[in-house]
């Protein structure tokens, strides 16, 4: 079964982008991944804080996410090489869409005093990055199994080539975006 909005994406939003910037359609910018990423901060010498965050990054994500292990050590942070530093989950093909619509759609309009998500997270390539305060938002999470409130990175890689084309792709999408300058 084929996501809702990648159907709209093949329906709606790739003519939308081919009529208003690409004369070539295998140019036509679209979502590459989503990455979700958590550090761990505190959190490194708790285990069960770690497997705990790890689980609530998977239900979010609907794959298992993984943790990011130091491969260095750094004395100023006291970090020791092969501690768990961060738990991040890459979303490609159709559980990437999904996830995105879910975003859109049911979790940041759970978001109270929402206002939209920061027009500045952009990185001159064509890509987007913006954070989330907690996790709450997200329908799956069950606030009882929770033991600390984390927030999260989401990093959107598209093929677009400037931030202007990739803001119109993420607009089109449904992401929400602050009004006015900011």
């Amino acid at each position: 079964m084929a996501s809702r909005l990648l159907e709209k994406y093949k329906a709606e939003i790739k003519p939308v982008l081919e009529a208003e910037f690409s004369k070539n359609k295998t140019l036509t910018a679209k979502v590459e991944k989503v990455v979700i990423s958590v550090g761990a901060g505190e959190a490194m010498k708790d285990t069960k804080l770690i497997q705990n965050m790890q689980d609530t990054i998977s239900l979010i994500a609907g794959q298992r996410a993984v943790k990011v292990i130091a491969k260095k050590s750094v004395a100023g942070f006291k970090v020791r090489e092969g501690m768990p530093v961060g738990i991040k989950v890459t979303l490609r093909g159709e559980q990437m869409y999904n996830f995105l619509d879910k975003l859109c759609t049911i979790a940041l309009p759970r978001v109270k005093d929402f206002r939209g998500v920061n027009k500045n997270g952009f990185d001159g390539r064509g890509n987007f990055n913006f954070g989330l305060d907690e996790q709450l938002m997200f329908p799956e999470v069950v606030y009882d199994n929770i033991i600390k409130t984390h927030g999260m990175n989401i990093s959107i890689a598209t093929t677009a080539s400037n931030d202007a084309e990739a803001f119109r792709l993420l607009e089109l999408i449904g992401i929400p975006f602050t009004k006015g300058r900011a």
